[in-house]
C-alpha cells in the first residue's frame, strides 16, 4: 500500500502501465558498497574539513588499535553520526557544524523554502504551483499518530510521522519525510536545497535512514514502490539485499538478477504466475512463507469446494466484466472481487471472515456500534453489490482480516 497525504492507496499493477512493487531491505544485513561508503567518508571530510582532523589528531590522538579498527571495518552506524557536531570533540572547531533531528511533521518557513527551492531546481516546478496550501497537503498530513512503543526489551521506539531534519552551519538544507512503523522506517519523500547537490544528499539520506531502522529496532528500511520501466528508480538496486513483495502470493522474494531479467521481460511478475521454466521458487526468503500463509483465513471444506469448483467460471466472468467495462465509456464502477486485483482476499475467502464485529462511528456524538447493528445487515450478502456489506467485505479484502479487527469505519466524516 502507497500513504498518499491522508489517503492509503492498493493500486492494481496488473492492469497498470507501469506495475509498481513494494521493496525492502532488512538494515541488520545490509553491507553498503564501496561507492556509498565514499560518499559517505567524502562528506564527512567535507563537513569536518583537513584542518579539523590534523589538529584533533594532535589534541585528542586515538589509539593504533583505535585507528586500525576504523580503517578496516566500516560501521554504518557509526560513520553516518562521525560528523555530527554534538559527536565532535573540542577544541577545535570543525570547518562546517552538521545536526541531524527527528521533528514533527509540521509546516515551518525554513522547510517551506527547502520545498521550493527543490521544486524550482529539481523538477522545474513553476512558481505559482509552489504554495504554502501544498507543501502542507504534500508533506505535512499524515494519518498517522505521533505515539512511543515500549518494545519487548524495555526499549522505547517512536512511531508516526516526522521530518528528518538535515542542518549545515543553522541552515536547513534537507529535509527526510519519514513513517516510522513498528517493524519499519518508510522512506515517503526526501527534499533538498541545490547548494549540497554535489555531495550526494540522497544516498546520504537513504543510508542514514538504514542506520535509523537498525540502530532504533525497526529493522526494515522501506524505500518506497519500485517501477522497473521506470529509469529514476533504478539507483533503489544499489541498496541491497532487497526483497520484492510478490502481488499475488504476498511472499517476499530476493530481489536478485532472476527476478531483474524476468521485470525486463514481463511488466507484472508473480510467483503464481511464472512460466514453469523461469519458476522463481528458490527466490523466496527464508522464513517468509509462514508469514505469507497467516495472512490467509482458513477456510472450511465449503468455501474451498466452492472456490475450486467455480474458479475457471469465476475467471471467465471476470474476463467478461473487465471487456465490458473496457467498452463503456461511461467508466461504470465494478466490485473489487471482478478486478483480478492481485494480492487482495478472494470472495470465497471473505465469505468466512467476520464482518460481523467491525466498528463503526455513525455520529460524532454517540457511542460506537458494530456492522451487524446496522438495519438488513444479516440479509444481506457480500455478493450483493453494490452494498454496504460488499463494500466493507472490499475494504476488508484489501487491508486484511488481521487489520480489519482493529479497524473503525468513521461514517461520520461529512458532518
Amino acid at each position: 500500500m502507497l500513504r498518499a497525504r491522508l489517503f492509503t492507496q492498493l493500486c492494481s499493477e496488473r492492469r497498470s502501465c507501469c506495475p509498481h512493487f513494494t521493496i525492502r531491505l532488512d538494515s541488520g544485513k545490509f553491507k553498503p558498497s564501496r561507492d556509498q561508503r565514499q560518499t559517505v567518508n567524502r562528506f564527512n571530510s567535507f563537513v569536518v574539513g583537513d584542518s579539523y582532523v590534523k589538529e584533533a589528531a594532535r589534541l585528542h590522538p586515538k589509539s593504533r588499535d583505535e585507528i586500525r579498527r576504523r580503517n578496516n571495518t566500516f560501521c554504518l552506524a557509526d560513520r553516518v553520526h562521525e560528523s555530527e557536531y554534538s559527536q565532535l570533540k573540542s577544541p577545535p572547531e570543525p570547518a562546517h557544524q552538521l545536526v541531524i533531528t527527528l521533528e514533527p511533521n509540521e509546516f515551518t518557513s525554513e522547510k517551506y523554502e527547502v520545498y521550493g527551492n527543490y521544486q524550482t531546481v529539481v523538477h522545474k516546478d513553476l512558481p505559482q504551483d509552489i504554495t504554502p496550501q501544498a507543501f502542507k497537503r504534500f508533506l505535512c498530513s499524515s494519518p498517522l499518530r505521533r505515539e512511543v512503543m515500549n518494545t519487548e526489551d524495555g526499549q522505547e521506539r517512536i512511531l508516526g510521522s516526522y521530518h528528518q531534519c538535515y542542518r549545515l552551519d543553522g541552515k536547513l538544507v534537507a529535509i527526510g519525510v519519514l513513517d516510522l512503523l513498528p517493524e519499519c522506517v518508510s522512506s515517503v519523500y526526501f527534499l533538498y536545497h541545490e547548494s549540497i547537490q554535489k555531495h550526494a544528499p540522497g544516498k546520504l539520506s537513504a543510508l542514514r535512514e538504514i542506520a535509523l531502522a537498525a540502530e532504533q529496532g525497526y529493522r526494515w528500511w522501506y524505500p518506497g514502490f519500485y517501477i522497473h520501466n521506470c529509469p529514476k528508480m533504478r539507483y533503489k538496486n544499489d541498496y541491497s539485499p532487497q526483497h520484492i513483495l510478490d502481488p499475488e502470493s504476498l511472499a517476499w522474494l530476493h530481489l536478485d538478477s532472476r527476478v531483474l531479467r524476468l521485470l525486463d521481460q514481463r511488466p507484472f511478475l508473480s510467483l503464481t504466475t511464472a512460466e514453469p521454466g523461469s519458476t522463481l521458487e528458490g527466490a523466496i526468503d527464508d522464513g517468509e512463507a509462514d508469514v505469507r500463509d497467516a495472512k490467509r483465513p482458513k477456510i472450511d471444506g465449503e468455501a474451498q469446494a466452492t472456490r475450486q469448483q467455480g474458479g475457471s467460471s469465476q475467471v471467465a466472468n471476470q474476463e467478461g466484466m473487465r471487456h465490458e467495462e473496457d467498452e463503456n465509456d461511461g467508466g461504470v464502477a465494478d466490485s473489487l472481487f471482478n478486478t483480478r486485483m492481485p494480492g487482495i482476499v478472494s470472495i470465497a475467502e471473505m465469505m468466512e471472515v467476520d464482518l460481523d464485529h467491525i466498528a463503526l462511528r455513525l455520529s460524532r456524538n454517540r457511542p460506537l456500534y458494530k456492522t451487524s447493528d446496522l438495519v438488513g445487515w444479516e440479509s444481506k450478502r457480500v455478493t450483493d453489490w453494490p452494498g454496504i456489506k460488499a463494500s466493507i467485505a472490499e475494504l476488508v479484502a484489501a487491508v486484511g482480516p488481521e487489520v480489519s479487527r482493529s479497524i473503525c469505519i468513521d461514517m461520520a466524516r461529512g458532518e
